[in-house]
């Protein structure tokens, strides 16, 4: 049986969203893990509705978006996410409730940043030195540590750049290192009987 893997990200958002998530559908097949990204297709329709019209009369595009990628979600045996800070110094919203909507499924969560830098030093360059007393957490992580301990619940860590380089969202290299941990261990569980 072939594990699904959804794809979460900001990668999404890309101008070739839908070439990046092929590549990355590649890469989970050669590691015998099916990748099922939340692509919408149908994003450009969507944007222009929204714009013509406001959030409140136009409820059914981002509901249906939203929708689908629930089912998507329900459809997938674990979780890949792009943890890469997106819009500030933290990991995309939105593949932060996908996470925790894994959480609380408990399916495994495998996750990966593009940025090896912590939380903590990207927190205090983003605030400032007028601001570098607000408690920032002092713990060497690559991201919150409600981000951390969700991915880490199932005893998988964040894979990070190995050079200490940051990539831009659209790099491979630390997905795929986490596409092939997260293939070792749905193996590995496919053997022992538990999945």
């Amino acid at each position: 049986m072939t594990a699904t893997a959804y794809l979460a990200g900001p990668d999404v958002f890309l101008p070739n969203a839908a070439a990046h998530a092929a590549r990355k559908v590649e890469i989970c097949r050669q590691y015998g893990l099916r990748g099922l990204p939340p692509l919408n297709e149908d994003i450009e329709t969507a944007a222009k509705t929204l714009n013509e019209t406001s959030l409140n009369e136009a409820p059914d595009v981002w509901r249906s978006i939203y929708e689908k990628d629930i089912a998507m979600m329900e459809r997938s045996d674990i979780i890949i996410a792009n943890l890469t800070p997106f819009g500030g110094a933290s990991a995309d919203a939105g593949t932060l409730i996908e996470v925790g909507w894994f959480l609380g499924q408990r399916k495994p969560i495998f996750g990966y940043s593009n940025n090896s830098e912590s939380f903590e030093q990207r927190m205090r360059r983003q605030l400032g030195d007028g601001d570098a007393d607000l408690g920032i957490e002092g713990f060497h992580l690559p991201d919150n540590l409600m981000i951390v301990g969700a991915v880490l619940s199932g005893g998988y860590p964040i894979f990070v750049p190995t050079d200490g380089k940051a990539r831009g969202i659209d790099a491979l290299d630390v997905f795929e290192a986490c596409a092939a941990a997260a293939a070792q261990v749905v193996a590995a569980e496919a053997f022992a009987g538990r999945r």
